[in-house]
């Protein structure tokens, strides 16, 4: 069963978008992708709806006519703390992020993006959120900062920058994934992903570590440490 096919009914979003060109063709791509999209263009009239009705998640614009979409997440938020929310913005500034933040985003994407990274980070939200995802479903989209990684596609994803890699880097880089902000020692990394720890598999580590910062390299909010002697974590 997809991860998408909760309760047998489709993910109900709530988009709010005044770009008419940029909301038909995101509410198109979505839907393709299994999910049920309501449509507004203005703040007032998504606050409307969503008031009326229960939603799965919320795709919201910040500059939107009538009510900005921070104005509506802090409304949304008085109520209701578990529905997840994605700012489309092309305001890339930290302040307005930190903005963005602490009126109850979850996530925030940055103009011009990808239709794939979007549906990408929904699908990690709603499966964070959602305590009846199926258990037999494995996590293979893991958020990273402003990037995401596809661990099934083998691809990193960062707004309009996509990069193929390896199944090794995959392997490499899903572990450092599940184990984002905590030390992972070298020879845990080693006997995991290669086998053995002996000279020739960590040089051949080290060979990977190298390439995985340099296609982390267009997201600085993502750093790959090397803890001196230890082993590596990944922060962001």
């Amino acid at each position: 069963m997809s991860i998408l096919a909760m309760n047998n009914q489709l993910p109900s979003l709530l988009l709010i978008e005044d770009d008419e060109n940029l909301a038909f063709i995101l509410k198109e791509n979505l839907e393709v992708k299994g999910f049920a999209v309501n449509l507004f263009h203005s703040g007032n009239d998504g606050l409307d709806a969503w008031r009326k009705r229960k939603f799965d998640a919320c795709i919201l614009d910040v500059m939107l006519p009538e009510l900005d979409g921070f104005s509506v997440a802090k409304e949304i938020r008085k109520k209701d703390q578990q529905l997840p929310i994605i700012f489309l913005t092309a305001r890339s500034m930290k302040d307005d992020k930190l903005k963005g933040f602490r009126a109850g985003a979850d996530d925030y994407i940055t103009k011009p993006f990808s239709s794939e990274e979007l549906v990408l980070r929904l699908k990690a939200i709603l499966r964070r959120v959602q305590s009846n995802m199926p258990e037999s479903e494995e996590q293979h989209v893991y958020l990273l900062g402003n990037s995401v990684f596809d661990y099934m596609e083998r691809k990193i994803i960062s707004g309009n920058v996509q990069q193929r890699i390896s199944s090794k880097d995959s392997e490499l880089l899903r572990l450092f994934c599940e184990n984002k902000n905590k030390l992972v020692k070298r020879e845990i990394a080693l006997q995991k992903i290669w086998g053995n720890d002996d000279y020739f598999s960590s040089r051949s580590m080290d060979v990977f570590i190298v390439r995985l910062r340099k296609y982390l390299r267009h997201d600085p909010s993502v750093e790959l440490q090397n803890i001196h002697g230890t082993g590596f974590k990944l922060v962001g």
